[in-house]
């Protein structure tokens, strides 16, 4: 399985080879670094633990500080581990840049969505307006309206849609499909959107299941 950490730029759109419009996400994947390569004898699986983004050394402590000595790297904000063949090649201290990608590849990418605060049911779950507008009907119409229950069974079903919190969730979106890839400033280009606010990071894989229309 491929895998690399980002931060998404923003959005854009670029043009096809048949001069249709592509809508695209920017996103600053890598360069991600090696910090721990876990095997199938010690740790029961095959994986690699990589970081990604610059950290203060003064905020870094001993345990941590010696992972990222031992991989020669500096200090690093963001650890992620991915899953990999039992014949992989990777070792302690490489570098995984944009370029273990290819054009068309699909991918699953996941990140945290913007977070909302609390709010009502009819932004988090579009409901409509209940009642007219006009005079006489109360101050009910973005409420959340009826319960459903009388005195039998005398409580609220569970998962019933009501206010609260909204947004600030991990979300993957899967089956994108790359678009283009700029090796020397290290940009992926997603067809599509991706969750999370401009400057948020995101985990882009290989996608688990291949159905995704390239």
């Amino acid at each position: 399985m491929k895998g690399i950490l980002g931060t998404k730029l923003g959005m854009t759109q670029i043009f096809g080879d048949k001069g249709v419009v592509i809508p695209v996400t920017v996103v600053q994947a890598g360069p991600c670094v090696v910090l721990q390569v876990k095997t199938e004898k010690l740790d029961g699986y095959n994986a690699i633990v990589v970081g990604f983004g610059e950290k203060p050394k003064r905020l870094v402590n001993k345990p941590d500080g010696g992972q990222f000595k031992k991989a020669g790297t500096d200090p690093l904000r963001h650890r992620r581990e991915f899953r990999v063949e039992e014949n992989h090649e990777f070792k302690v201290g490489d570098e995984i840049k944009v370029d273990t990608f290819a054009v068309g590849d699909i991918v699953d990418v996941t990140a945290k969505t913007k977070g909302r605060g609390f709010t009502g049911v009819i932004q988090r779950w579009n409901q409509a307006r209940v009642g007219p507008m006009s005079h006489g009907t109360g101050p009910v119409h973005r409420h959340v309206g009826s319960m459903g229950a009388n005195s039998d069974p005398s409580r609220v079903f569970k998962n019933k849609k009501m206010a609260g919190q909204y947004g600030n969730e991990r979300v993957t979106i899967q089956n994108l499909s790359i678009v283009q890839i700029d090796p020397v400033k290290n940009v992926l280009l997603i067809k599509g959107g991706i969750p999370g606010p401009d400057g948020a990071l995101v985990t882009i894989r290989s996608a688990v299941k291949k159905g995704g229309v390239k």
